[in-house]
Protein backbone atom coordinates (compact mmCIF):
# COMPACT_ATOMS: atom_id res chain seq x y z
CA UNK A 1 0.00 0.00 0.00
CA UNK A 2 1.47 3.98 -1.01
CA UNK A 3 2.34 5.98 1.56
CA UNK A 4 2.29 10.02 1.52
CA UNK A 5 3.72 12.05 3.80
CA UNK A 6 2.57 15.47 4.19
CA UNK A 7 5.36 18.18 5.13
CA UNK A 8 5.48 21.73 6.01
CA UNK A 9 2.82 21.46 8.26
CA UNK A 10 2.82 25.02 10.39
CA UNK A 11 1.04 23.06 13.46
CA UNK A 12 -0.79 20.23 13.22
CA UNK A 13 -3.78 19.42 15.71
CA UNK A 14 -3.62 15.42 16.42
CA UNK A 15 -6.07 15.61 19.35
CA UNK A 16 -4.04 13.09 20.96
CA UNK A 17 -2.44 14.52 24.33
CA UNK A 18 -0.30 11.87 24.89
CA UNK A 19 1.70 12.86 21.29
CA UNK A 20 2.46 16.52 21.93
CA UNK A 21 1.22 19.94 24.10
CA UNK A 22 -2.02 19.94 25.65
CA UNK A 23 -5.50 18.05 24.57
CA UNK A 24 -4.76 19.11 21.35
CA UNK A 25 -1.66 17.15 20.90
CA UNK A 26 -0.43 20.21 19.15
CA UNK A 27 2.85 19.52 17.05
CA UNK A 28 4.69 22.57 15.53
CA UNK A 29 6.70 22.15 12.33
CA UNK A 30 5.02 18.67 11.62
CA UNK A 31 4.49 16.62 9.28
CA UNK A 32 1.61 13.48 8.70
CA UNK A 33 2.48 10.18 6.87
CA UNK A 34 -0.95 8.72 5.05
CA UNK A 35 -1.01 4.93 4.41
CA UNK A 36 -4.40 3.71 2.42
CA UNK A 37 -6.80 5.65 4.16
CA UNK A 38 -5.41 5.99 7.85
CA UNK A 39 -2.68 8.23 9.17
CA UNK A 40 0.09 6.05 10.02
CA UNK A 41 2.44 8.58 11.61
CA UNK A 42 2.56 11.74 13.26
CA UNK A 43 5.41 14.09 14.17
CA UNK A 44 7.78 16.64 13.76
CA UNK A 45 8.86 16.98 10.14
CA UNK A 46 12.62 16.51 10.76
CA UNK A 47 11.79 13.21 12.09
CA UNK A 48 9.66 11.92 9.50
CA UNK A 49 9.76 8.72 7.85
CA UNK A 50 10.33 8.36 4.07
CA UNK A 51 7.35 7.86 1.73
CA UNK A 52 6.32 6.51 -1.43
CA UNK A 53 5.11 10.40 -2.52
CA UNK A 54 5.48 13.83 -0.68
CA UNK A 55 2.92 16.92 -0.45
CA UNK A 56 4.43 20.16 1.09
CA UNK A 57 1.65 21.85 3.09
CA UNK A 58 3.81 25.13 2.29
CA UNK A 59 3.13 26.24 5.98
CA UNK A 60 0.13 25.59 6.55
CA UNK A 61 -2.11 24.87 9.38
CA UNK A 62 -3.77 21.15 9.45
CA UNK A 63 -6.64 19.89 11.35
CA UNK A 64 -8.46 16.75 11.51
CA UNK A 65 -11.79 17.07 9.63
CA UNK A 66 -14.83 18.87 11.11
CA UNK A 67 -17.44 16.02 13.08
CA UNK A 68 -20.79 17.17 11.95
CA UNK A 69 -23.03 15.43 14.41
CA UNK A 70 -26.30 16.90 14.25
CA UNK A 71 -27.85 18.35 10.82
CA UNK A 72 -31.45 18.09 8.93
CA UNK A 73 -30.68 17.20 5.35
CA UNK A 74 -33.66 15.53 4.16
CA UNK A 75 -36.13 18.46 3.02
CA UNK A 76 -37.69 20.21 0.52
CA UNK A 77 -38.76 23.76 0.51
CA UNK A 78 -37.78 27.60 1.54
CA UNK A 79 -38.28 29.12 4.98
CA UNK A 80 -37.37 32.51 4.12
CA UNK A 81 -40.27 34.08 5.35
CA UNK A 82 -40.55 32.43 8.65
CA UNK A 83 -36.33 33.88 8.85
CA UNK A 84 -37.22 37.04 8.05
CA UNK A 85 -40.19 37.34 10.23
CA UNK A 86 -38.60 36.41 12.99
CA UNK A 87 -35.88 38.92 12.66
CA UNK A 88 -38.36 41.30 12.73
CA UNK A 89 -39.62 40.27 16.42
CA UNK A 90 -41.65 37.25 16.11
CA UNK A 91 -40.82 34.09 18.24
CA UNK A 92 -39.61 31.05 17.24
CA UNK A 93 -41.68 28.08 18.13
CA UNK A 94 -41.22 24.40 17.18
CA UNK A 95 -44.58 24.96 14.63
CA UNK A 96 -42.76 25.89 11.70
CA UNK A 97 -41.26 22.56 11.35
CA UNK A 98 -44.82 21.99 9.52
CA UNK A 99 -43.95 24.13 6.65
CA UNK A 100 -41.29 22.23 5.76
CA UNK A 101 -43.19 18.85 6.53
CA UNK A 102 -45.87 19.63 3.68
CA UNK A 103 -42.54 20.39 1.28
CA UNK A 104 -40.68 17.17 1.92
CA UNK A 105 -43.67 14.81 1.58
CA UNK A 106 -44.62 16.84 -1.79
CA UNK A 107 -41.08 16.43 -3.23
CA UNK A 108 -39.55 13.67 -5.48
CA UNK A 109 -36.95 11.16 -4.21
CA UNK A 110 -35.07 12.82 -6.92
CA UNK A 111 -34.93 16.30 -5.76
CA UNK A 112 -34.57 15.28 -1.78
CA UNK A 113 -31.41 12.90 -2.96
CA UNK A 114 -30.11 16.41 -4.90
CA UNK A 115 -30.97 18.63 -1.38
CA UNK A 116 -28.57 16.05 0.60
CA UNK A 117 -25.79 15.90 -2.14
CA UNK A 118 -25.45 19.63 -2.26
CA UNK A 119 -25.38 20.38 1.53
CA UNK A 120 -23.11 17.34 2.07
CA UNK A 121 -21.21 18.90 -0.64
CA UNK A 122 -21.08 22.43 0.64
CA UNK A 123 -20.12 21.32 4.20
CA UNK A 124 -17.17 19.25 2.67
CA UNK A 125 -16.24 22.11 0.94
CA UNK A 126 -15.35 24.10 4.37
CA UNK A 127 -13.87 20.97 5.93
CA UNK A 128 -16.46 18.72 7.19
CA UNK A 129 -15.48 14.99 6.71
CA UNK A 130 -18.61 13.27 8.88
CA UNK A 131 -21.67 14.34 8.84
CA UNK A 132 -25.16 12.35 10.67
CA UNK A 133 -28.42 13.33 9.28
CA UNK A 134 -31.70 12.48 10.11
CA UNK A 135 -35.41 12.12 9.35
CA UNK A 136 -38.07 13.92 10.47
CA UNK A 137 -39.86 15.92 7.78
CA UNK A 138 -41.95 13.02 6.69
CA UNK A 139 -44.12 11.82 9.60
CA UNK A 140 -45.62 8.85 8.01
CA UNK A 141 -44.54 5.79 7.12
CA UNK A 142 -43.11 5.61 3.51
CA UNK A 143 -42.15 9.87 3.97
CA UNK A 144 -39.87 9.05 6.76
CA UNK A 145 -38.31 5.72 5.51
CA UNK A 146 -37.84 7.39 2.16
CA UNK A 147 -35.97 10.08 3.51
CA UNK A 148 -33.33 7.62 5.63
CA UNK A 149 -33.44 5.52 2.48
CA UNK A 150 -31.67 8.57 0.51
CA UNK A 151 -30.20 9.86 3.66
CA UNK A 152 -28.40 6.46 4.09
CA UNK A 153 -27.34 6.79 0.33
CA UNK A 154 -24.70 9.72 1.32
CA UNK A 155 -23.80 8.96 4.57
CA UNK A 156 -23.07 6.29 7.47
CA UNK A 157 -24.05 8.53 9.93
CA UNK A 158 -28.49 8.11 9.69
CA UNK A 159 -30.59 8.90 12.27
CA UNK A 160 -34.68 7.86 12.50
CA UNK A 161 -36.42 11.11 13.88
CA UNK A 162 -40.21 10.33 13.10
CA UNK A 163 -40.71 11.72 16.63
CA UNK A 164 -39.29 15.62 15.19
CA UNK A 165 -43.30 16.68 16.21
CA UNK A 166 -46.61 15.07 15.96
CA UNK A 167 -48.09 14.47 12.87
CA UNK A 168 -50.52 17.00 11.49
CA UNK A 169 -52.77 14.16 11.19
CA UNK A 170 -52.74 13.30 14.64
CA UNK A 171 -53.08 16.82 16.25
CA UNK A 172 -55.98 15.44 18.38
CA UNK A 173 -54.31 12.24 18.56
CA UNK A 174 -50.69 12.31 19.87
CA UNK A 175 -50.27 9.02 21.97
CA UNK A 176 -51.80 7.54 18.23
CA UNK A 177 -48.70 9.43 16.97
CA UNK A 178 -46.55 7.75 19.35
CA UNK A 179 -48.09 4.14 18.71
CA UNK A 180 -47.41 4.84 15.32
CA UNK A 181 -43.42 6.42 15.55
CA UNK A 182 -42.57 3.04 17.68
CA UNK A 183 -44.21 0.36 15.73
CA UNK A 184 -45.00 0.37 12.16
CA UNK A 185 -42.79 3.27 11.78
CA UNK A 186 -40.16 2.28 13.48
CA UNK A 187 -40.22 -1.06 12.00
CA UNK A 188 -39.78 0.39 8.22
CA UNK A 189 -37.48 2.76 9.38
CA UNK A 190 -34.70 0.76 11.40
CA UNK A 191 -33.00 -0.89 8.72
CA UNK A 192 -31.76 2.34 6.99
CA UNK A 193 -31.01 3.87 10.48
CA UNK A 194 -28.26 3.86 13.04
CA UNK A 195 -29.27 6.31 15.86
CA UNK A 196 -32.95 7.03 17.37
CA UNK A 197 -33.84 10.42 18.33
CA UNK A 198 -37.00 12.23 19.60
CA UNK A 199 -37.18 16.30 20.01
CA UNK A 200 -38.55 16.27 23.69
CA UNK A 201 -39.74 19.62 24.67
CA UNK A 202 -42.96 21.78 25.06
CA UNK A 203 -45.47 21.50 21.68
CA UNK A 204 -43.06 18.89 20.53
CA UNK A 205 -43.02 15.29 22.82
CA UNK A 206 -43.18 14.91 26.91
CA UNK A 207 -40.39 12.80 28.79
CA UNK A 208 -42.73 10.18 28.96
CA UNK A 209 -43.75 10.17 25.20
CA UNK A 210 -39.61 10.52 24.70
CA UNK A 211 -39.18 7.44 26.93
CA UNK A 212 -41.85 5.13 24.89
CA UNK A 213 -39.92 6.06 21.78
CA UNK A 214 -36.48 5.90 22.67
CA UNK A 215 -36.78 2.34 24.63
CA UNK A 216 -38.75 1.61 21.38
CA UNK A 217 -36.19 2.50 19.34
CA UNK A 218 -33.09 0.87 21.24
CA UNK A 219 -35.00 -2.51 21.53
CA UNK A 220 -34.78 -2.47 17.66
CA UNK A 221 -31.04 -1.84 17.99
CA UNK A 222 -30.89 1.71 17.13
CA UNK A 223 -28.92 3.85 19.48
CA UNK A 224 -30.01 7.04 21.10
CA UNK A 225 -29.61 10.56 21.22
CA UNK A 226 -31.91 13.24 21.92
CA UNK A 227 -33.47 17.01 21.08
CA UNK A 228 -33.03 18.40 24.92
CA UNK A 229 -33.51 21.34 26.61
CA UNK A 230 -33.28 23.76 23.29
CA UNK A 231 -36.18 26.12 24.14
CA UNK A 232 -37.07 25.67 27.99
CA UNK A 233 -36.32 23.54 30.91
CA UNK A 234 -37.20 19.96 30.47
CA UNK A 235 -36.80 16.29 31.59
CA UNK A 236 -34.87 16.10 28.09
CA UNK A 237 -31.53 15.50 29.61
CA UNK A 238 -31.83 13.86 32.33
CA UNK A 239 -34.24 10.82 30.26
CA UNK A 240 -30.68 11.11 27.78
CA UNK A 241 -27.95 10.27 30.06
CA UNK A 242 -30.70 7.78 31.93
CA UNK A 243 -30.71 5.97 29.13
CA UNK A 244 -27.21 5.81 27.70
CA UNK A 245 -28.00 7.94 25.01
CA UNK A 246 -24.64 9.53 23.25
CA UNK A 247 -25.37 12.50 23.22
CA UNK A 248 -28.06 15.67 24.71
CA UNK A 249 -28.44 17.75 21.80
CA UNK A 250 -29.53 21.79 22.11
CA UNK A 251 -28.70 21.82 26.05
CA UNK A 252 -29.47 25.89 26.14
CA UNK A 253 -31.36 25.69 29.17
CA UNK A 254 -29.53 23.67 32.16
CA UNK A 255 -30.27 23.24 35.76
CA UNK A 256 -27.67 22.25 37.92
CA UNK A 257 -28.59 18.45 37.99
CA UNK A 258 -28.67 18.20 34.52
CA UNK A 259 -24.93 19.89 34.34
CA UNK A 260 -23.78 17.24 36.85
CA UNK A 261 -25.80 14.35 35.44
CA UNK A 262 -23.84 15.29 32.15
CA UNK A 263 -20.48 15.92 34.03
CA UNK A 264 -21.00 12.49 35.58
CA UNK A 265 -22.20 10.02 32.81
CA UNK A 266 -21.18 9.44 29.34
CA UNK A 267 -23.65 11.87 27.02
CA UNK A 268 -22.21 14.36 25.16
CA UNK A 269 -23.40 17.69 25.08
CA UNK A 270 -23.81 18.78 21.62
CA UNK A 271 -24.22 22.62 21.35
CA UNK A 272 -25.48 24.09 18.47
CA UNK A 273 -25.16 27.96 18.01
CA UNK A 274 -26.02 28.39 14.70
CA UNK A 275 -29.94 27.85 15.85
CA UNK A 276 -29.30 30.43 18.57
CA UNK A 277 -27.50 32.66 16.59
CA UNK A 278 -30.92 31.89 13.73
CA UNK A 279 -33.11 32.47 16.65
CA UNK A 280 -31.62 35.10 18.70
CA UNK A 281 -32.23 33.10 21.33
CA UNK A 282 -30.03 32.49 24.65
CA UNK A 283 -26.64 31.08 24.01
CA UNK A 284 -25.72 27.55 25.92
CA UNK A 285 -23.37 28.30 28.40
CA UNK A 286 -20.29 26.05 27.37
CA UNK A 287 -18.08 26.90 29.83
CA UNK A 288 -20.11 25.98 32.39
CA UNK A 289 -20.69 22.71 30.94
CA UNK A 290 -16.73 22.52 30.71
CA UNK A 291 -15.43 23.14 33.99
CA UNK A 292 -17.99 20.64 35.34
CA UNK A 293 -16.38 17.72 33.32
CA UNK A 294 -18.76 17.69 30.49
CA UNK A 295 -17.77 16.58 27.23
CA UNK A 296 -19.26 19.01 25.05
CA UNK A 297 -19.57 18.56 21.33
CA UNK A 298 -20.37 21.30 18.38
CA UNK A 299 -22.39 20.90 15.61
CA UNK A 300 -24.67 23.32 12.97
CA UNK A 301 -27.93 22.15 13.25
CA UNK A 302 -28.00 22.31 9.36
CA UNK A 303 -32.10 22.90 8.77
CA UNK A 304 -33.88 24.79 7.20
CA UNK A 305 -35.69 26.72 9.91
CA UNK A 306 -33.74 26.90 12.99
CA UNK A 307 -30.31 26.58 11.72
CA UNK A 308 -29.61 27.08 7.95
CA UNK A 309 -25.78 27.04 7.99
CA UNK A 310 -23.40 23.84 7.10
CA UNK A 311 -20.32 26.03 8.00
CA UNK A 312 -18.69 24.32 11.23
CA UNK A 313 -16.24 27.01 11.44
CA UNK A 314 -18.70 29.58 11.70
CA UNK A 315 -20.33 27.67 14.54
CA UNK A 316 -16.51 27.62 16.29
CA UNK A 317 -16.41 31.23 15.87
CA UNK A 318 -19.84 31.72 17.48
CA UNK A 319 -18.81 29.29 20.19
CA UNK A 320 -15.93 31.59 21.55
CA UNK A 321 -17.45 34.53 20.65
CA UNK A 322 -20.49 34.10 22.50
CA UNK A 323 -20.83 30.87 24.23
CA UNK A 324 -17.11 31.15 26.33
CA UNK A 325 -15.26 28.80 25.06
CA UNK A 326 -10.87 29.12 24.00
CA UNK A 327 -10.26 28.37 20.36
CA UNK A 328 -8.99 25.28 21.40
CA UNK A 329 -11.98 23.92 23.31
CA UNK A 330 -14.38 25.33 20.07
CA UNK A 331 -12.20 23.45 17.70
CA UNK A 332 -11.93 19.89 19.62
CA UNK A 333 -15.72 20.00 20.23
CA UNK A 334 -15.78 20.42 16.45
CA UNK A 335 -13.88 17.59 15.73
CA UNK A 336 -12.83 15.05 18.66
CA UNK A 337 -16.23 16.12 20.44
CA UNK A 338 -18.51 15.30 17.73
CA UNK A 339 -16.49 11.70 17.36
CA UNK A 340 -17.92 11.29 20.80
CA UNK A 341 -21.11 12.34 20.13
CA UNK A 342 -21.26 9.61 17.39
CA UNK A 343 -19.26 6.99 19.16
CA UNK A 344 -16.47 7.05 16.88
CA UNK A 345 -13.10 6.46 17.81
CA UNK A 346 -11.46 6.14 14.12
CA UNK A 347 -12.31 10.01 13.41
CA UNK A 348 -12.08 13.40 15.03
CA UNK A 349 -7.86 12.81 15.06
CA UNK A 350 -4.53 12.46 13.18
CA UNK A 351 -2.79 9.78 14.75
CA UNK A 352 -2.42 6.29 13.75
CA UNK A 353 -4.88 4.24 12.85
CA UNK A 354 -7.54 7.72 12.62
CA UNK A 355 -8.79 7.88 9.23
CA UNK A 356 -7.09 10.30 7.55
CA UNK A 357 -9.33 12.81 7.23
CA UNK A 358 -7.70 16.28 7.00
CA UNK A 359 -8.62 19.97 6.54
CA UNK A 360 -5.78 22.46 5.75
CA UNK A 361 -5.87 26.03 6.20
CA UNK A 362 -5.00 29.01 4.94
CA UNK A 363 -3.29 29.94 8.11
CA UNK A 364 -0.60 29.30 10.51
CA UNK A 365 -2.69 28.05 13.34
CA UNK A 366 -6.16 26.83 14.09
CA UNK A 367 -6.95 29.69 16.16
CA UNK A 368 -7.52 31.79 12.79
CA UNK A 369 -11.00 29.76 12.41
CA UNK A 370 -12.60 32.15 15.05
CA UNK A 371 -10.14 35.31 14.90
CA UNK A 372 -10.70 35.52 11.05
CA UNK A 373 -14.59 34.75 11.28
CA UNK A 374 -16.59 34.36 8.13
CA UNK A 375 -13.03 33.87 5.77
CA UNK A 376 -13.22 30.95 3.80
CA UNK A 377 -9.80 29.23 5.47
CA UNK A 378 -10.29 25.82 4.54
CA UNK A 379 -8.25 25.74 1.50
CA UNK A 380 -7.98 21.52 0.91
CA UNK A 381 -9.78 18.73 2.21
CA UNK A 382 -9.08 15.34 2.57
CA UNK A 383 -11.11 12.56 3.37
CA UNK A 384 -9.88 8.56 3.89
CA UNK A 385 -6.74 9.57 2.08
CA UNK A 386 -7.92 11.25 -0.95
CA UNK A 387 -8.42 14.95 -1.69
CA UNK A 388 -11.76 15.75 -2.31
Amino acid sequence: MSTTLVRNIATLVTNDPEREDGPLGLIRDAALVVEGDRIAWAGRTADAPAADTAVDARGRAVVPGFVDSHSHLVFAGDRTQEFNARMSGQAYAAGGIRTTVAATRAASDEELGANVARYLAEALRQGTTTLETKSGYGLTVEDEARALRIAAEHTDEVTYLGAHIVAPEYADDPAGYVALVTGEMLDACAPYARWIDVFCEKGAFDGDQARAILTAGQAKGLLARVHANQLTYGPGVQLAVELGAASADHCTHLTDADVDALANGSTVATLLPGAEFSTRAQWPDARRLLDAGATVALSTDCNPGSSFTSSMPFCIALAVRDMKMTPDEALWSATAGGAAALRRTDIGRLSPGARADLAFLDAPSHVHLAYRPGVPLVSEVWRAGRTV
